[in-house]
């Protein structure tokens, strides 16, 4: 066997650049398939080689690996065909030569089950027909196979999953499938069988004791619900279908009657009843018809009862095996011939069909029909059974089952048996078909008709005559689409009916479906662009495809087939957007488009298919304008008052978007038509649609309507102005989000076309008062609403607008009015308020120089501080950090904002043009003093870079995208500069000027954020986000960021490296107090603090460690004072462990911090204090002194701190006694001073008294 550096070696090579390799147009089928199977065929080949030269499997894992491989060829089966010789009959001749050699002992089977593992793969990809071809089929390896397969019978899978398989299962198929080539030696098997030597009792024609014991295994594994039973059906039809098997072929039929006949309901006994039907139907496939005839009658019987039984009523398999029963017994019934009537094409080929269709049709024979070869209009004579009519009830039955697997089958029956009738009988199969496709009958029925047409189309058996009572019939089943409650049937209908479509571009000479192709293009092409499911609209455009390319020229019929291709096709809004608009620029599509859209598609069940729609018709308005004003408008607008909501929603959305549409395409509407329009909205309301069921959706639609309208500048009357103003003010109060935004932008758009010389004085007043209304939906619809309205309506009372929008950007003081969304809101309103009074007051040059700085100085002091303090919106809910929308919203807020600034004061200083990129070099007088005539400046600067890198550095990955992508913005504005922004060299070195940047991803964001822990003026706010990712819970963030941080401490040298670690802890201690008794903040920096300790950093500072470990304490002095918060208090315990380590004086205050805990009310606060302890006493120290050391290190190994809380506070008593300390605890503040302090003792606390609080709050 190859070892495995070889095969690694030659997969290798595989993967290396074809050198001058043909192309693959030019190459033979061969050479393409072993190209694109060559690597897998290397590797294949090496595990197999291994096999053979050892003769059977050393290592199971090959078997495995060659079967993954294979899986991958499921539906590629034919690039392994080229292979399946050089790997069946290796693996086939050791199961053969092994067996004769060792014989059918256990053995054996341990040596073929793998091998047939193998072989059973293959078959499974290719097909049993392909893989059998090399089988060994000698004679002598008949009683050799039987006995290996009587060895393999007795054994059992021990599981019934694949990947676990040992290849029992496997075995028995592969010995069924060699058995079932073997049967055909063209011997009599008597002749062969060894154990008619011994027996000369045997009788004239009775099987042998070989084939006896080869029926007794078939019969057994009939009942198998593995694929044991198919093989073995196959094996019995083989055998018993010999001429020298007529007893044994009688003997089988009369046992499979007692199994039909029998009345078992369990489950061996179900599975029995579907191997014997299966084996009955291969029988009448492989035997003669002289020798089936006999059986026909008492066959027919036994199936007939059955189907008509609550067991074929349960079980669709068992249906499809007696309709294919069925059929193939009527086929035994009526004699083969090929049917004179039958249409044939004259030209079976493609290349031959496209040429002729260039020739003139005054060449064709003017005496013959077109394409059809009629041998002779006669019928011939057939005798038709009787039973022929039972069977083809049966099957035409079949056509109306609820299973697909069924119908398939009965219509392939339904095509085979009409190939063998007269014309006249077909005609009357036709008939029956087709009344499948009356209105009553089911969904089934149809498909099971469209199946039973492109059956009989495919085999000739659907005449040209016929096609007109057919079409019809077809273009309703490409339309059938049945609304039953909140969806709807009919997908595989209008498959099936592309399939019909399909069939007849293949089955018809172009002349004959001239007229049919005309008819079925409009419909084919309006379910490819228009169908809500991808495989029908890929299955229609399939069937064009074609009939293009069948029936020859076919106007535009190419460039139709380039558009509505598979891959464009794939995605329902490009159909309905993109392909649906390029057919219908080609004559005769564009109105059977609109048709479609107008009578199923904006009346359809789905939501988002009648908004899709909409778009789609409005898309088609500018090929004919008049059409759509004239005749789809005026169907439209009646519907927008149906009594269905999906007709009404659909018509309403419809309407607004033809009328935007048209107004584009510059169609002048009527007045009268226009009045229409408007008068819609208050139709609606007077109807009281809003109400009720579906009332959310048709006020969205109606917003929409309102803002098409609005876009449009239709002719509105006043009094349905103030009507829709009062409409929109009514859906921006909803609850519902997707209503409010709707309104939102109708609203914008509403006032500018008609309030455009000013608003009514009372609208600006309601919407501010609403702002602070106790309905969080008011508040938030509102705040929106105010950052679209125009100019106008802020003109007189901005102030008190930018003041109101500011206030309602902070959190509530009441916990039952916060709601995010609002404050979100608000801040996206009040950032849209600030550029439309900015934008309008640059352009009114006539306004006073002291009211426009007015409004920048209130800009900078009132929204600017708003803005910041939203950035410190951490509020959260049951949704989690909803705070997070509200600091998204005011990073771009502020951004905007600092561009309104930047831009007033680069047109009131002539000093700056636009568009630098650095400042003049200013002593910092001269910077101080232009300072603070500025509207941005080097504070507000500050503060901006800082509390966007603090966003940076945070734990979601979108706000810290956001956050990097505003500030590069920021940085690199070619059309506004933003000065004063300290250390900006240092900032666009660490954030390039690059698109593309993956800031959402830790590890590469934050080794360049970390950088700027070395700038004063951005390292604490840096830390004070850089410490919730170190010390959060998600675990790749904080690999990401502990990384990041570790590389940036470890510096370029000795000095450097102190100096960060100094300044670092300076910010640290800066968070813990700036933070104090916040633990958003406190418990992830006190986790930041071990990390950091357990990395030995802060620990070698000299005389700043002492100054960073008593500011550390007497933080963790306050922070852990009666916190409940077990993260917190691990955390800081540690903190102490490590503290205490310190040699320096503060180790003493940090131990006896360490010792108190030990009388902790909680008892797993108590054992991490004593493992604290006890590591800190290990270590050695001047806490304890050599002498006392042994019996402090027993108490705290000995007392169980988890047990009872005087004992442990006896034991912490013992232990303060040996460390040389006396306790003193205060009721208030809990510290432990020294001895010569000399505090009273207090009295302990019931550890209970708590604790079931802290349990329910910690999941303890």
């Amino acid at each position: 066997m190859a070892t495995t550096v070889d095969v690694e070696a030659k997969v290798e090579d595989l993967f290396a650049p074809p050198i001058n390799e043909d192309d693959d147009e030019h190459d033979s089928k061969e050479r393409v398939l072993q190209k694109y199977f060559l690597q897998e065929w290397q590797l294949v080949k090496s595990l197999l080689d291994g096999i053979i030269s050892h003769g059977r499997v050393s290592d199971f894992s090959s078997v495995h690996r060659i079967r993954s491989i294979m899986d991958k060829y499921q539906e590629q089966g034919q690039l392994i065909e080229p292979y399946l010789d050089s790997m069946v009959s290796p693996l086939m001749f050791i199961v053969r030569s092994r067996t004769m050699e060792v014989g059918a002992s256990d053995e054996i089977l341990d040596i073929i089950k793998p091998i047939c593992i193998i072989i059973y793969s293959l078959v499974t990809v290719c097909g049993y027909k392909a893989v059998i071809k090399f089988f060994p089929h000698q004679v002598s390896d008949l009683e050799l196979a039987v006995s290996l397969l009587e060895k393999c019978h007795d054994t059992n899978s021990v599981t019934s999953l694949r990947h676990e398989s040992t290849g029992e299962m496997e075995a028995k198929c592969v010995i069924l499938l060699w058995l079932s080539i073997l049967v055909l030696v063209p011997f009599d098997i008597a002749s062969v069988d060894s154990s008619i030597a011994c027996n000369n009792e045997l009788g004239e024609l009775e099987p042998s004791p070989l084939v006896s014991r080869v029926l007794g295994f078939c019969k057994d594994y009939l009942s198998s619900a593995g694929p044991m039973r198919t093989i073995s059906g196959l094996l019995l039809s083989r055998l018993l279908t010999r001429p020298d098997m007529p007893k044994a072929f009688i003997r089988f039929i009369d046992w499979a009657h007692e199994v039909l006949s029998s009345s078992k309901d369990d489950v061996m006994g179900h599975f029995q009843l579907l191997g014997v039907v299966e084996a009955l139907a291969a029988l009448f496939k492989a035997g003669s018809r002289n020798l089936l005839l006999d059986i026909v009658a008492s066959v027919w019987n036994d199936i007939s009862s059955l189907g008509k039984s609550a067991t074929a009523a349960r079980s669709p398999l068992l249906r499809k095996f007696l309709v294919k029963l069925s059929q193939r017994i009527g086929l035994t019934c009526l004699p083969y011939q090929l049917p004179s009537w039958r249409y044939v094409s004259r030209t079976r080929s493609l290349g031959g069909n496209v040429s002729s269709a260039s020739q003139k049709l005054d060449q064709l024979d003017a005496g013959a029909t077109s394409g059809v070869i009629l041998q002779s209009m006669q019928d011939d004579d057939v005798d038709v059974p009787e039973i022929i009519e039972e069977i083809m009830e049966v099957l035409l039955s079949g056509l109306r089952d609820t299973d697909t697997v069924v119908r398939w089958s009965a219509a392939k029956g339904i095509g085979r048996i009409t190939s063998r009738l007269t014309s006249i009988l077909a005609e009357e199969v036709l008939s029956s078909v087709l009344e499948l496709f009356s209105p009553g009958e089911g969904d089934g029925s149809w498909h099971g008709g469209c199946l039973a047409l492109a059956e009989l189309a495919r085999r000739g058996l659907l005449l040209p005559n016929s096609l007109p009572k057919v079409v019809p019939v077809v273009v309703k089943a490409l339309h059938y689409d049945i609304r039953r409650g909140p969806h709807s049937v009919g997908s595989h209908v209008r498959d099936a009916a592309a399939y019909v479509c399909w069939a007849f571009g293949r089955a018809y000479y172009h002349a004959d479906m001239r007229n049919i192709l005309d008819q079925l293009a409009p419909h084919l092409l309006t379910v490819a662009c228009y169908d809500r499911e991808v495989n029908c609209r890929r299955a229609s455009a399939a069937a064009f495809q074609e009939n293009i390319g069948r029936q020859g020229s076919y106007p535009h019929g190419i460039d139709i087939v380039n558009a509505a291709d598979y891959f464009s096709l794939s995605s329902r809004v490009n159909s309905y957007l993109h392909v649906a608009v390029c057919i219908a620029q080609y004559e005769g599509y564009l109105h059977a488009f609109a048709e479609e859209l107008l009578n199923s598609k904006i009346c359809h069940w789905d939501k988002s298919l009648r908004e899709l729609a909409a778009e789609a018709l409005s898309a088609l308005v500018k090929y004919d304008p008049e059409y759509f004003a004239n005749y789809i408008l005026e169907k439209l607008i009646p519907c927008t008052l149906s009594s269905d909501l999906c007709m009404r929603h659909g018509a309403t959305l419809a309407a607004a978007e033809l009328v935007l549409s048209l107004y584009q395409c510059h169609y002048p509407l009527p007045d009268d038509k226009q009045k229409k329009v408007a008068g819609i909205i208050p139709a609606i309301e007077k109807a009281r649609l809003y109400r009720g069921k579906g009332g959310e959706i048709m006020r969205a639609a109606v917003s929409r309507l309102i803002e098409c309208i609005s876009l449009s500048h239709l002719l509105v009357p006043k009094k349905i102005i103030r009507s829709l103003l009062d409409t929109l003010s009514e859906n921006l109060r909803h609850p519902n989000s997707q209503i409010q935004n709707a309104a939102v932008r109708a609203l914008k758009h509403f006032t500018v076309a008609y309030f455009g010389d000013g608003g009514p004085s009372d609208a600006t007043t309601m919407y501010l008062d609403q702002l602070s209304n106790q309905n969080v939906a008011v508040r938030r619809g509102c705040a929106l609403a105010l950052g679209v309205l125009p100019y106008q309506f802020l003109a007189t009372k901005w102030k008190d607008v930018l003041i109101k929008l500011s206030g309602a950007c902070a959190i509530e003081d009441n916990p039952e009015d916060r709601d995010a969304e609002a404050r979100v809101n608000a801040v996206k309103g009040l950032i849209s308020v600030c550029e439309t009074l900015t934008q309008e007051r640059e352009q009114a040059s006539a306004l006073a120089e002291e009211d426009v700085m007015s409004l920048y100085l209130l800009i900078k002091k009132e929204v600017m501080m708003s803005l910041f303090n939203a950035l410190d919106d951490y509020s959260i809910d049951n949704r989690g950090d909803v705070g997070s929308w509200v600091r998204e919203a005011a990073m771009d807020g502020l951004e905007r904002c600092t561009y309104i600034l930047c831009k007033r004061d680069s047109l009131s200083s002539s000093a700056r043009p636009l568009g630098v990129e650095h400042l003049p070099n200013l002593s910092n007088d001269e910077l101080v003093e232009n300072d603070s005539r500025l509207l941005f400046d080097t504070n507000l600067a500050t503060t901006l870079v800082a509390g966007l890198v603090k966003q940076a550095v945070e734990k979601m990955d979108k706000l810290r995208e956001a956050a990097a992508t505003v500030l590069q913005r920021v940085l690199y504005n070619r059309e506004i500069f933003v000065p004063f922004i300290p250390h900006r060299e240092k900032l666009e070195e660490i954030i390039p000027n690059k698109k593309g940047l993956k800031w959402g991803v830790p590890t590469f964001s934050y080794p360049r954020f970390v950088q700027l822990l070395q700038v004063s003026c951005y390292s604490k706010p840096l830390v004070s986000g850089l410490v919730i990712s170190i010390g959060g819970l998600q675990d790749s963030l904080r690999k990401a960021s502990t990384s990041a941080l570790l590389e940036y401490l470890q510096g370029e040298d000795n000095d450097t490296r102190k100096s960060r670690e100094y300044i670092l802890s300076s910010d640290v201690l800066w968070v813990l107090e700036q933070y104090r008794k916040c633990d958003r903040v406190i418990t992830p920096t006190l986790k930041t603090i071990e990390i950091l300790y357990s990395k030995r950093i802060f620990l070698n500072m000299q005389a700043h460690t002492s100054l960073f470990c008593n500011g550390l304490l007497d933080s963790l002095a306050i922070e852990l004072k009666g916190s409940k918060d077990f993260t917190k208090l691990y955390s800081g315990i540690a903190i102490l462990g490590f503290i205490a380590s310190v040699s320096e004086p503060v180790n003493s205050r940090a131990f006896s911090h360490l010792l108190t805990f030990l009388g902790h009310r909680y008892p797993k606060i108590r054992k991490a204090s004593a493992e604290q302890i006890y590591l800190v006493l290990l270590q050695g120290g001047d806490l304890v002194s050599e002498d006392k050391m042994e019996k402090a290190l027993e108490i705290i190994s000995e007392t169980c701190w988890e047990g009872d809380l005087e004992t442990a506070k006896q034991q912490r008593l013992q232990l303060f006694e040996i460390a040389g300390l006396e306790m003193g605890i205060n009721l208030k503040t809990h510290t432990v001073r020294l001895k010569n302090e000399g505090l009273k003792q207090a009295t302990s606390t019931d550890e209970n008294a708590s604790y079931s609080s802290l349990v329910d709050s910690t999941g303890f």
